[in-house]
């Protein structure tokens, strides 16, 4: 440990949140985009995108694993058991969220950033209602009720996908599911011709792969243990809840890397727009525009508590560690958000059976 303060860990945050929201703005890259064109439009480019994201964090993270520098039991990603009903019905409700508001948690501070207003007003209300499921009103339903539903890994060790595989294979299985996840993912970029033809959609993947990698060395290596006794990284669901929380109370959240990383997306993204001559006002065009958000921030917000994070934060940060709830948790948004994207486009969720 180096022992960086939490202060600068911070700092450090906000810097790499910056990159980040910088790179997937000019990249024009959406999570809800990119599973609407691939599950609507045939069109696999901007998923592939994430899944360079993914493969470059995957490598990082599990380097470092391996290493001996990062403690993957410390992280809250790998409990010993997984909540499967709360991650299950989460991640769905996050997915209906996302459609509604047309983005997800981090491309609404993607959006703010390039002067959406409506992004602003629906962050306020999922960041209240992420804190409310978080620690607040609705914590109890979550823990007394939706989080005891769960099953335990075998040993009872990190609930990740080696140790299940490895448990049931009798060996390390790490070094080869690292091998055959992260090349799948690059070869299926590699052989993209059309995406290897888009550099800003290339960069953006590998700033986001590297943001989560980023974030590990910060919170898991450099930092003291004592003011950042948890490694974490890339996610922006309970961030953003604890920074409004920060932000009405003046608490110390406000000192954390995953914190700080949200207002950095802000800058960055803010950043591009300017520099691209693309920043503008926007606001709701009317009461129906501005109910579709509101309904949408509430979903994510809660939904978001539920699944454990976002399309980043289990999508990516999750899936560098190679969490059980990762593919759960990414299947139910996929779910959740073709079912929402059906029922903008057809007013029933009825059609997508038909299809």
């Amino acid at each position: 440990m180096v022992g960086l303060s939490a202060m600068t860990a911070g700092v450090l945050g906000l810097a790499t949140g910056a990159c980040v929201g910088f790179a997937v703005r000019r990249a024009r890259l959406c999570t809800l985009g990119a599973i609407e064109s691939a599950l609507v439009g045939g069109d696999w480019r901007r998923m592939k995108v994430f899944g360079l994201a993914l493969a470059i964090a995957l490598i990082g993270t599990q380097a470092l694993i391996v290493a001996g520098l990062l403690d993957e039991s410390q992280t809250t990603l790998l409990p010993p058991r997984v909540a499967w009903l709360s991650v299950s019905l989460g991640s769905v409700l996050f997915g209906l969220g996302m459609a509604l508001v047309g983005t997800c948690a981090f491309g609404s501070l993607v959006r703010l950033g390039g002067g959406d207003l409506r992004s602003l007003v629906t962050l306020l209300i999922f960041g209240a209602v992420g804190y409310m499921t978080l620690r607040g009103a609705l914590a109890g339903l979550r823990i007394d009720w939706l989080e005891p539903v769960s099953f335990e890994t075998p040993g009872g060790g990190p609930s990740s996908l080696h140790q299940l595989a490895g448990g049931l294979l009798a060996f390390d299985t790490r070094l080869m599911l690292v091998a055959l996840i992260a090349g799948a993912l690059l070869v299926a970029v590699g052989r993209d011709r059309r995406l290897r033809h888009s550099p800003r959609l290339i960069a953006a993947g590998m700033v986001l792969g590297l943001g989560v990698v980023t974030g590990w060395v910060v919170t898991g290596v450099l930092v003291d243990a004592f003011s950042h006794p948890r490694p974490q990284s890339l996610t922006f669901v309970a961030p953003v809840a604890r920074g409004l929380y920060a932000s009405l109370l003046g608490s110390a959240d406000w000192l954390d890397f995953s914190v700080m990383t949200a207002p950095g997306v802000i800058l960055g993204a803010y950043a591009a727009a300017r520099s691209g001559a693309e920043f503008r006002w926007e606001a709701f065009d009317d009461h129906h525009e501005m109910r579709r958000h509101l309904v949408g921030a509430v979903m994510m917000g809660g939904g978001g508590i539920l699944a454990g994070g976002c399309t980043i934060g289990q999508g990516i940060t999750a899936g560098s560690m190679m969490a059980l709830s990762w593919p759960l948790a990414i299947f139910g948004m996929m779910v959740g958000a073709r079912l929402g994207i059906a029922f903008l486009m057809e007013g029933s969720i009825r059609q997508i059976f038909r299809s």
